[in-house]
């Protein structure tokens, strides 16, 4: 067996998530589905670098699988990528080592979060935006965003149920920007890992600390107390991409 490295990008409108479920289309079902072809028919198990909620959008997810032999990985790119749906695009393949575990090798990733701020909306951004109507200060969210670089326990964040007993995550980029070009809101948060609903718990609490909703102070006040009745509400998942995965040499 040979094990491969794949980027892919994916439209997550019409996916319950990335992960394989009962009687729900996921991005690793659809992806085995195509393997198992391209692998005479024996079954293949996609692994993913992050577990990507339903809606949630990506430009370079990670995965990595083993096939029989040895292939020519630009082959193997191009009859992955024609031969899934079209909600799926593969960009690269690699042979890697056969201990290569993108979930668990020692990575950063990225997320890009986009918010809707035009009025009225723009309808062709519905799926792929999350719309918010209301008056931002961006100057509030620029100031309030900059407690969330370093290292923390984001308990604070973190949808209840999860079963991560460790909550710390060290954040090494956030930040905030307009395109003033296509009325968005730009959230980018770079980091060594991400808790469940994170990013959305981070971007919904930033909202409303930009709608004067909030203090300023409030991301503090989250992370000091660890207590997610004081954040914001969990943003859509229509508004984020997994942006990129590097891994560490």
């Amino acid at each position: 067996m040979t094990r491969y490295k794949a980027i892919i990008s994916y439209d997550g409108y019409d996916f319950s998530g990335f992960q394989r479920q009962p009687h729900a289309r996921t991005v690793q079902e659809e992806l085995e589905k195509t393997l198992r072809r391209l692998n005479s028919g024996q079954e293949v198990v996609v692994h993913g670098a992050g577990r990507t909620d339903s809606g949630v959008h990506a430009y370079g997810q990670v995965i990595h699988f083993d096939l029989l032999g040895t292939r020519d990985v630009e082959k193997l790119r191009y009859a992955l990528d024609t031969q899934s749906p079209e909600d799926i695009d593969v960009v690269a393949v690699a042979q890697v080592a056969d201990d290569f575990h993108c979930r668990y090798a020692k990575h950063q990733k990225t997320y890009e979060f986009l918010v809707d701020i035009g009025r009225p909306k723009n309808p062709m951004m519905r799926r792929y935006a999350t719309h918010f109507p209301y008056d931002l200060e961006l100057s509030r969210m620029t100031e309030a965003i900059r407690s969330l670089v370093g290292t923390h326990d984001f308990t604070g964040f973190t949808a209840s149920g999860t079963a991560v007993e460790n909550k710390v995550r060290t954040i090494t980029e956030a930040r905030v920007e307009v395109d003033t070009d296509r009325n968005l809101l730009v959230f980018t948060f770079t980091g060594n890992g991400f808790l469940y609903k994170q990013v959305r718990n981070m971007v919904g609490t930033l909202l409303k600390i930009g709608n004067h909703r909030m203090p300023v102070e409030q991301i503090e006040r989250i992370l000091k107390e660890k207590d997610r009745q004081l954040a914001g509400p969990t943003a859509a998942p229509n508004g984020l991409y997994l942006k990129e995965i590097w891994y560490e040499e």
